[in-house]
């Protein structure tokens, strides 16, 4: 790579990395900060009071939970109702529990909301932008009616921030009614008025006044439900509620602001220093935990019950008898959901490894063998060390069922059980025994979707996955020094054996566990690229061909042009095809031939790309990969429409295509014909054809196209029909058509002819081409893409459709797309749209100029004119 091409990506690299250090730095400064809070605090008092707590204020605390979670599928419903959208309210309520168990918990992007609700809105209807706009809505109307919340909340009792900020209570009180008074009524001016409101780059049209006043109606319930949550947890001398209202409201926009996970860190800092002098900071810290385990954790754990659940549901068996199918009206969402399995398991046995790391090191108390029996201590130990090295096992493990690695997911299972095992030792902790075979049990139903046969250790762990393991050590390091602060350092804590040496083993046990994550790491930072054993040239084809005649889909003839790259999965039953350009890897099309491995090419395509330090890109794919594309953590943008002809419903009669079919009926009277011919080609054919080519391509700026299109070369034309229109014997034009396997879809690739037949010969050709499929049988026939058409103008859509839009409507001194799209629609045909995909953070004009540059050969192809 040139100096040049890497400083063109240094800025890229910096805005990616940019999220994960910023989230990294405030996680630290979070812990560090809660560290400094709880200095003074006994773990031991954490423990006392939560055990001490009463069984009813447990229940006020899930209680107002549940009622917090049935309003936030609030926010799904009002969303909709502001895009127009309906869908049934047993879906909306899937999509949003599952929406906010997963995402306030996890945080991932695969993970957020916006994705869950992606698999589960689009099996009914939704597109990726109708959802994304979903999505978008729901953020901005939870951040204001949460902000509004704590504003007035301020307002009533402005001594709630004193502490935090450098104001009279007077100024405060002012400030807050003053600012969310004109929020209000700037909201309900705009929705009633229908004018839009403008935030710098953004334009954001409001809601009408019905749904703004219900959605200010569930934020208000949200707010306060969550907040109750906390508050019945905490000690005496706590602030009044209204006044506790402004604290969690800020704390909760402070932790969001984060972009840290659940604001872990964040949020408790800001609650405990707004806490007032003389409460207990030990029974705040008890209070808080209780909520994290409450509010994030039992809804999480209770959504990954739920589609465990219905996974086994979904395959049959003893679920289907004891819980009944699931009915028709919802085995869509379902359906949807098992595409999310991988990341939940993921997640879930992330979860478990750091709970095993934590019990590692907690003092164990030996109840069952005296002080001098050399076995039980032997056994304290031992199970103290396998619980530390399960833990970290589990969080390596955790990647590998993210990629679907069957070997991973049989592997994680044993480490559970390994888990099990050394809890029991620990002191015979039966209680976390049963929650480590709860987690397996509910691993169990999700087994079918682990078939990938590839190397745990495969692919790249990108800088969040290094932060996230890096944060996991930090917090075990503090964890253990909140735990075993009471214990003075010494050297001799590092050999020190006995059942009541509780520190030194907590001490053995956490270096373990911390030393095989770094060992891991480091491991993979030093591995090689892993390179696959060449096909030759020739024996790749005529495997792609192989393929190619046993599906239907004719973008896949395009591999034989030579000029891509081929990688097969399945042992040759599918491949996808991609070519190279900077820094970019780009898929063309969707993956071709079996299925069952399309899972395998777009991870082992993804995860080469980042071993080479490279983009991986997804170039006209259709909608049915977006949920493999999101799974992949890639980002997906509309680049066009394919226009698709229906052949079993297609006719030229009718008022509508009167003048087309007057103009075809009178270039047959005037002698023009076509002929289709069948491969193999004669010599004589293909060198007949070839001064047309030349003639077109002269009058064309450029050299002849690739990637995306076939090129005039008689290898890769003998594939193919071709049909040629001649009057009076000479041949004037002709197209090359794409037609494997049976012939029931078929598009035209290469379409050429003398600039001085140009008038009403591409109309000619492609009615007569469908007359003649028609009659073959064929069901489809496709007139190819039209780009960037579809794209919305629409204010609420992103910086990409904008450009694209305005560049389809005047872009043309670069290509008449505008006028390409109106001639396609003269034969009207179904729509169909094409996206590409590329990872989050990479600008969607980026990729497509590498495409650009890839279809026309390079600046010279783009600029140059071919050479003769």
């Amino acid at each position: 790579m040139s100096k040049r091409e890497a400083g063109a990506a240094s800025p890229g690299k910096l805005r990616h990395l940019g999220p994960v250090v910023l989230g990294f730095s405030l996680f630290g400064l979070g812990i560090w900060a809660l560290h400094h809070l709880l200095r003074d605090v006994d773990a031991a008092e954490i423990v006392a009071q939560i055990q001490a707590t009463p069984h009813h204020i447990f229940a006020i605390a899930l209680g107002a939970t549940a009622l917090g979670y049935t309003a936030l599928i609030g926010y799904d419903f009002w969303a909709l109702q502001y895009l127009e959208k309906k869908l049934p309210l047993r879906v909306v309520a899937l999509g949003g529990f599952l929406g906010y168990a997963f995402g306030n918990t996890i945080g991932i992007s695969v993970l957020s909301g916006g994705a869950v609700r992606y698999r589960i809105y689009s099996a009914f209807g939704l597109n990726a932008f109708e959802v994304a706009a979903l999505a978008s809505y729901i953020a901005l109307a939870m951040g204001t009616g949460l902000s509004l919340v704590g504003v007035f909340a301020l307002a009533a009792h402005p001594a709630a921030l004193a502490s935090l900020l450098p104001l009279s209570e007077q100024t405060v009180r002012i400030l807050a009614l003053s600012g969310g008074g004109l929020t209000i009524a700037l909201l309900y001016a705009l929705g009633i008025s229908g004018k839009v409101l403008k935030l710098g780059k953004f334009e954001i049209a409001m809601p009408r006044p019905r749904i703004l006043s219900g959605q200010m109606v569930v934020a208000l319930f949200d707010s306060t439900m969550a907040a109750t949550t906390l508050y019945v947890l905490l000690p005496p001398g706590a602030p009044d509620f209204v006044t506790f209202l402004a604290i969690y409201a800020t704390a909760t926009m402070v932790g969001v602001m984060s972009h840290v996970p659940g604001g872990v860190g964040v949020f408790e800092t800001v609650v405990m220093a707004a806490m007032p002098p003389g409460t207990a900071a030990g029974e705040v810290a008890a209070a808080l935990l209780m909520f994290r385990v409450i509010y994030y954790l039992i809804p999480f754990a209770l959504a990954f019950v739920i589609v465990s659940l219905n996974e086994a549901r979904l395959a049959g068996g003893w679920a289907v008898r004891l819980f009944g199918e699931i009915s028709d009206p919802m085995r869509p969402a379902f359906n949807a959901v098992a595409g999310m399995v991988p990341w939940l398991s993921g997640a879930w046995a992330f979860g478990l490894g750091a709970y095993l790391l934590a019990l590692s090191l907690l003092p164990s108390v030996p109840t069952l063998h005296d002080k001098d029996d050399l076995v039980g201590a032997i056994l304290l130990e031992g199970g103290t060390l396998v619980s530390s090295v399960a833990g970290a096992v589990l969080l390596i493990l955790s990647h590998g069922l993210i990629r679907r690695v069957a070997g991973a997911f049989w592997l994680t299972l044993a480490a559970i059980g390994g888990g099990i095992v050394a809890v029991l030792l620990n002191n015979f902790d039966y209680e976390s025994a049963l929650v480590l075979a709860g987690g397996a049990v509910l691993l169990w139903p999700f087994r079918r979707e682990f078939y990938r046969e590839a190397k745990i250790t495969d692919g790249v762990f990108g800088p969040a996955w290094i932060a996230l393991v890096t944060a996991v050590i930090i917090a075990v390091v503090l964890f253990f020094v909140f735990v075993h602060a009471a214990t003075p350092y010494s050297h001799s804590l590092w050999i020190d054996f006995a059942q009541n040496a509780t520190t030194p083993r907590s001490l053995r046990a956490g270096l373990v566990g911390s030393a095989i994550l770094l060992i891991f790491t480091t491991y993979l930072a030093l591995q090689p690229l892993g390179r696959r054993s060449p096909r030759t040239p020739a024996e790749t084809l005529r495997t792609a061909r192989e393929v190619i005649d046993a599906q239907d889909n004719p973008t896949a003839c395009l591999a034989l042009s030579g000029d891509k790259e081929l990688r097969f999965a399945g042992e040759g039953a599918a491949f996808l095809m991609f070519a190279r350009r900077r820094k970019s890897w780009i898929a063309l099309g969707d993956p071709v031939g079996d299925m069952r491995y399309f899972d395998d090419l777009g991870w082992d395509f993804v995860e080469a790309a980042q071993q080479a330090n490279c983009r991986p890109v997804f170039y006209e794919i259709s909608e049915w990969q977006l949920p493999r594309m999101i799974e992949m953590g890639l980002a997906a943008h509309k680049v066009g429409e394919e226009a698709v002809i229906n052949l079993s419903t297609f006719t030229l009669s009718g008022a509508r295509f009167k003048s087309m079919r007057a103009a075809h009926n009178k270039a047959a009277r005037e002698g023009l014909a076509l002929e289709v011919h069948q491969p193999p080609h004669s010599a004589a054919l293909i060198e007949e054809l070839r001064p047309i080519s030349e003639a077109w391509l002269a009058s064309k700026a450029g050299q002849e196209k690739r990637f995306s299109v076939g090129r005039f070369d008689a290898d890769y034309l003998r594939h193919f029909p071709i049909a040629v229109a001649r009057r009076g014997g000479a041949a004037l034009a002709f197209a090359s058509v794409l037609a494997p396997g049976a012939g029931k879809k078929v598009a035209v690739d290469l379409m050429r002819y003398r600039p001085g037949d140009a008038s009403g010969m591409i109309e000619f050709i492609f009615l007569a081409l469908i007359e003649h499929y028609q009659r073959e049988g064929a069901a489809e026939f496709s007139l190819g893409m039209a780009p960037l058409a579809g794209l919305s103008t629409r204010r609420t859509e992103r910086l990409w459709h904008h450009f694209g839009a305005l560049m389809f409507r005047h872009g043309g001194a670069f290509y008449n797309f505008e006028g390409l799209r109106a001639f396609k629609a003269k034969f009207n045909p179904q729509w169909r749209p094409r996206y590409i995909a590329l990872p989050v953070g990479v600008s969607p004009m980026v990729a497509m100029a590498d495409v650009a540059m890839l279809i026309s050969g390079g600046p010279r192809g783009l600029l140059g004119r071919k050479s003769q």
